[in-house]
């Protein structure tokens, strides 16, 4: 769905699960970390504010978005984690690099999820400049980091 068409802190709820005994795994690039620690913010306030317990929420860094995929297989193949959230910004810039990043994270993440049949959401800003990761980072478009989390909350009410 395109951001612009919808603000990312807008989700539905009603039929979400106690999160309160769920232990949960954040892997936050630090590539743009300025805009990723906005988003794993968002992620952790939502968690805790559907009853996640902070001592359940677990935050490893990897260097880039492109390293999310390993990262989030890591905490994906441990027994206690429940879901896996991933943080991430990918900027279009003068080469194609955003195309194959992005690419590969997505079928990546894909990929462990389904290995570990475990939610493995995506976090992933895509954008074309700055000012749009931004919005998306807590600005006009609310906050990816919020849309990952409930996303993963949601998929573990199935």
């Amino acid at each position: 769905m395109a951001t612009a068409l919808k603000n990312l802190n807008d989700y539905q709820k009603e039929n979400f699960t106690d999160i309160s005994d769920k232990t949960f795994g954040i892997v936050v690039a630090d590539w743009h970390n300025d805009i990723t620690d906005v988003l794993c913010t968002g992620a952790i306030d939502t968690l805790l504010k559907h009853g996640a317990k902070k001592e359940n929420i677990f935050r490893n860094t990897v260097p880039g978005s492109f390293e999310l995929t390993l990262g989030a297989q890591f905490l994906a193949q441990q027994e206690g984690i429940d879901a896996v959230i991933c943080i991430g910004v990918v900027i279009k810039g003068d080469t194609k690099h955003d195309d194959y990043i992005n690419h590969a994270v997505a079928n990546g993440l894909t990929t462990v999820s389904l290995k570990y049949n475990k939610p493995v959401s995506f976090g992933l800003v895509t954008t074309n400049n700055l000012e749009q990761a931004l919005d998306r980072a807590g600005g006009k478009h609310g906050n990816k980091g919020v849309e990952a989390a409930a996303a993963a909350i949601h998929m573990l009410s199935f």
